[in-house]
């Protein structure tokens, strides 16, 4: 049964569209560390996981959804077209299943133009796709999954030549494989994934290029890059650092863009907001926003290309004639709006604010020493060393060292994550690299982070 719109729904601002700005996916700049608009332009890869939109929701949903996104600054969506909360036998909101008969790959065309429906309104609103085929629950289920499994090599390649051929015009696409399953040992994994990816590469259009990536569960000490970082499809990297706290997610990052050949990184999919930490709310409790601009800030300032952003309730489309996965707080739409998601585009717009494709992590500009805890600082600069940003998650006084900055004064500015406003620091006078600066944030404690933006003086 189709299911009534709330009251929310109902309130939503109408989008009055514009004409269409995208003009192509978005490419890998030629630094091999960051992403570039079709254009040229930098794109700061900031995303909402929404894994169940096409499934879940309904066109109207889908627009009220999509607009409170884009309102908030997201330019990325991600999301699967075979879902994992029971896709292939469990309709979509329009009751329509993606087959007609699984065992003949006979699809149902009602359900793509679902999906193709919702791919054009993202794209009327400037946000791109990043689009799974499928869910890893589709190759093998392990103890979460619901399965069919339907994916051989063989069916993995046919499926990606049809659907790659249906969107292969598509200009708001981003390629996204996996789908939380790492490939097992003395399996035929990586292989279904490679031809996957071969079929959706065999329809490409040359004058629209397209960016492929491969979403996996936390490994180490990498991500993607444990099984296919030399592979010709692989784009760039994806992690997910997972649900549990105090984790140095950075590190993730930082093994990735030490490999040969360069790729950019991405967490595509951290710890979610109010999520039950390490999945045992009972003990733990859930996520809270200092969790999340933490992950957030630690892995773009360890040079990610942007990062992931998760709500607990949101990924699932959870409503209540939903069947709820891991205690969600409360439905979908009532979710939109938690903190962090109206504070994902102070993130995005400090990166842009200056060179973006200058940046390089610097962790030598912190001289204090440092544990690997919830009060890391983490720091990242300017290749000539114009400027520089340092991360304070819970604003602990921290010597700093601006030698690797171009000199030899510097102005300091604070800025606040929470609600992207910049004042000046008032407290130091003058600051030379001649010697270590003792730097203290405006407040101090949980929540209270902040970030120092230093600029050199000529």
């Amino acid at each position: 049964m189709k299911k009534i719109l709330t009251l929310a729904l109902f309130l939503s601002f109408c989008f009055t569209g514009k004409a269409q700005e995208i003009q192509g996916p978005i490419k890998v700049h030629p630094d091999q560390r960051y992403l570039t608009t079709s254009e040229g332009k930098p794109f700061f890869w900031m995303a909402d996981t929404a894994w169940e939109l096409f499934h879940r929701l309904d066109e109207e949903e889908a627009k009220f959804y999509l607009n409170k996104r884009k309102e908030q600054g997201f330019n990325v969506v991600q999301a699967v077209v075979l879902a994992e909360l029971d896709g292939i036998n469990s309709p979509n909101a329009n009751g329509d299943l993606p087959f007609i008969d699984p065992s003949k790959w006979q699809y149902n065309e009602a359900y793509f133009e679902h999906v193709d429906k919702i791919l054009n309104l993202a794209l009327e609103r400037e946000i791109h796709l990043a689009l799974l085929p499928t869910w890893g629950d589709k190759l093998f289920k392990n103890s979460w999954g619901i399965g069919p499994e339907i994916f051989t090599p063989e069916t993995a390649y046919a499926y990606g030549k049809w659907i790659g051929n249906r969107y292969r015009n598509q200009k708001n696409l981003i390629w996204v494989l996996g789908g939380d399953r790492n490939p097992r040992e003395n399996s035929l994994d990586v292989e279904v994934w490679n031809q996957m990816a071969k079929g959706i590469l065999e329809t490409q259009n040359p004058s629209n290029p397209i960016l492929i990536t491969f979403h996996p569960q936390p490994a180490e000490p990498g991500g993607s890059s444990n099984w296919f970082h030399s592979a010709d499809w692989l784009s760039f990297n994806m992690h997910q650092t997972g649900h549990c706290p105090n984790q140095p997610t950075y590190e993730k990052i930082s093994h990735d863009l030490a490999l040969s050949p360069q790729k950019p990184s991405i967490d595509g999919e951290p710890m979610y907001e109010e999520h039950p930490k390490c999945f045992n709310a009972k003990e733990l409790g859930y996520s809270e926003a200092a969790d999340i601009r933490r992950i957030m800030y630690w892995n773009v300032f360890a040079g990610a290309a942007g990062q992931s952003y998760g709500c607990h309730a949101v990924w699932q489309m959870y409503d209540l004639d939903k069947d709820p996965v891991n205690a969600p707080l409360k439905p979908w739409h009532l979710s939109l709006e938690l903190e962090v998601a109206n504070q994902v585009k102070h993130l995005k717009n400090l990166l842009l604010s200056r060179d973006f494709f200058d940046r390089i992590p610097d962790q030598s500009l912190i001289h204090s020493p440092q544990n690997q805890d919830d009060s890391y600082v983490s720091a990242t600069r300017s290749k000539t060393g114009q400027y520089a940003f340092i991360y304070f998650p819970d604003g602990k006084t921290t010597l700093l060292d601006l030698s690797t900055l171009k000199g030899p004064q510097f102005k300091l500015t604070w800025y606040d994550p929470r609600i992207g406003i910049t004042f000046p620091e008032s407290q130091i006078n003058q600051v030379t690299k001649a010697n270590p600066v003792e730097i203290k944030t405006p407040s101090q404690g949980r929540g209270n982070d902040w970030v120092l933006i230093i600029d050199a003086l000529d």
